[in-house]
């Protein structure tokens, strides 16, 4: 698993530069087994630690049934990280950040309506944002399940954003997508009311999302 790990820490020191994290804010998880017979779970970055300074040691290996192995603690919201996997076979990675115009949002509890067509790369007309509740709780766990619910993101109220994709690579790409749209959002809003797609076109929109980037 070193590549793996190797490549979560390159994961989570990009954050930073594509402006979704500073600090020791958020966390990045990718689904991984230990090799060793002890079944599937996943690598998580460990709770408190900058991710300039990791190591592939630091990353800590978490069975879905809570155990850990390695020389670090998992990073405090590691149960939406387990929960989701659990729940979602179509979840290879998962990123967690605090993004600025995402947190904005979600400081709201505002759900991103269908104003501009790519709301529908994370599987819906919408992105919701989940109910509030203390972090590292399984009462946000619980949310965040019934929040990104047939879709592969959602916010967090009063918290951040939470994306999954097929592996490290593209969630990355799917959390920097969310940003820019939180931010083109809040840019609209402070126009005025924009204009939503009806359910109509977000339904065409999502047809064709189902082939976008496959060979012909």
């Amino acid at each position: 698993m070193t590549e793996l790990r190797l490549q979560l820490i390159d994961t989570a020191r990009r954050m930073a530069g594509a402006g979704l994290n500073r600090g020791t804010a958020g966390n990045v998880s990718v689904r991984a087994s230990d090799g060793d017979g002890g079944g599937e779970g996943f690598l998580i970055t460990p709770t408190g630690m900058a991710y300039d300074a990791l190591a592939s040691e630091d990353v800590v290996f978490m069975r879905l049934d809570g155990s850990t192995e390695g020389r670090r603690k998992p990073s405090s919201e590691w149960r939406f990280h387990r929960d989701l996997y659990l729940d979602r076979a179509d979840a290879g990675a998962i990123v967690h950040a605090h993004s600025p115009f995402a947190t904005s949002l979600a400081c709201l509890r505002r759900e991103i309506p269908p104003f501009h067509y790519m709301i529908a790369r994370f599987g819906g007309d919408n992105l919701r944002c989940a109910a509030y509740a203390t972090f590292g709780t399984q009462a946000l766990s619980d949310a965040v399940l019934q929040a990104i619910a047939g879709r592969r993101a959602c916010l967090l109220a009063n918290h951040g954003m939470l994306v999954f994709g097929d592996d490290l690579g593209q969630t990355f790409d799917l959390a920097v997508e969310l940003e820019t749209l939180c931010e083109q959002y809040w840019r609209a809003c402070q126009l005025g009311e924009p204009v939503l797609l009806d359910a109509a076109e977000m339904r065409e929109v999502l047809a064709r999302f189902g082939s976008y980037g496959q060979l012909a």
